[in-house]
């Protein structure tokens, strides 16, 4: 009987001997996990003002988190005010002389008027004489000097009837088209450059172009920034993404639209679902080398981004992703 017992249970320890063995060579050949490492980016806006000036006003810090159109930096350049000032009276100008070119006076009428009214009270006393030293010069009793002065006289009377009469019509009428076109031209030349120093001013007044967290503040209080210089940096917090930097070997069966867990460790956060919404080459200085020297090829870099499936709460841009790539998709 304890032979039988004895037997027995060499035949249990030597099948566990074998399970454990069979274990122990799977887990010596299974292949180690693959873990890819990513960042969490996001947009970045520098922003600068496009005309220089000296700050006045600041209303943003680093941290604060500003929303799109709100006033971070006020701007002070008295030669700009100066400027729009000046192009504003001779934008006035401009329009009041064009107001003149059109307008008629009626008092102008009145004595252009009064000028053809003489002229042809000249002829009519011009006429007379014509005619009286004609009829002595008829009869002999008048030399014909007399009548050749007369005649001039007359003539006279009538050229300056004709030039008075087209003054009249010219001052009725107004000026001329070219005279117009060209006022109206100099109106629209002086509205131009109004508007483009008011553009100038307003940039004085500098406001977010999106919705984010200041990540970083240049802009001192009195100091003078030439246009392009950077004055704030701003951080897009509600479009975050993943980056993922893989060579092309690895991207076998990964297409847009696919998704895959990953893990956050400064979150303590695992099992976090992504999908997929780029797979770009990287640039050809982006190569993962080949370590054998014969029998291998050079492979290309791609940029892997993907974006969490729901909002994380607490990402932020520079934060580690993790994921097992070889078990995305379990």
């Amino acid at each position: 009987m304890r032979g039988a017992m004895g037997s027995s249970s060499r035949w249990v320890v030597g099948i566990v001997a074998l399970v454990l063995l069979a274990a122990l060579l799977w887990f010596a050949t299974r292949p180690p996990p693959l873990v890819v490492q990513g960042e969490v980016s996001a947009d970045r806006v520098d922003i600068s003002s496009r005309v220089s000036g000296r700050v006045t006003g600041l209303h943003a810090d680093v941290g604060d988190v500003v929303g799109s159109g709100d006033v971070i930096i006020e701007l002070d350049n008295p030669q700009l005010l100066a400027a729009l000032a000046s192009s504003s009276a001779a934008l006035e100008v401009a329009r009041a002389s064009k107001v003149k070119i059109e307008t008629v006076r009626p008092e102008t009428v009145t004595v252009q008027k009064a000028e053809v009214a003489a002229a042809e009270a000249d002829i009519n006393l011009y006429q007379e004489t014509y005619d009286r030293q004609a009829s002595l010069v008829r009869s002999g009793n008048t030399p014909q000097s007399n009548l050749d002065m007369a005649t001039r006289n007359l003539q006279a009377a009538l050229r300056k009837r004709e030039a008075a009469e087209a003054q009249l019509k010219l001052t009725e009428e107004g000026a001329s088209k070219e005279d117009r076109a060209l006022a109206g031209a100099q109106v629209t030349q002086a509205e131009a450059v109004v508007r483009q120093q008011e553009v100038d001013v307003g940039e004085l007044t500098i406001r977010s172009p999106i919705a984010g967290e200041v990540t970083t503040r240049v802009a001192e209080l009195g100091e003078n920034f030439s246009a392009g210089a950077p004055l704030f940096s701003l951080v897009d917090m509600q479009n975050l993404w993943l980056t993922f930097n893989l060579r092309e070997d690895l991207l076998a069966g990964l297409e847009v639209g696919d998704t895959f867990d990953v893990n956050i460790p400064a979150l303590g956060v695992e099992d976090v679902s992504v999908r997929v919404t780029l797979i770009n080459v990287e640039g050809q200085y982006a190569t993962w080398r080949a370590t054998r020297a014969t029998g291998d090829f050079d492979l290309r870099t791609f940029e892997i981004r993907a974006k969490p499936v729901h909002p994380v709460q607490g990402l932020r841009p520079g934060m580690s992703v993790i994921a097992d790539w070889r078990n995305r998709g379990d």
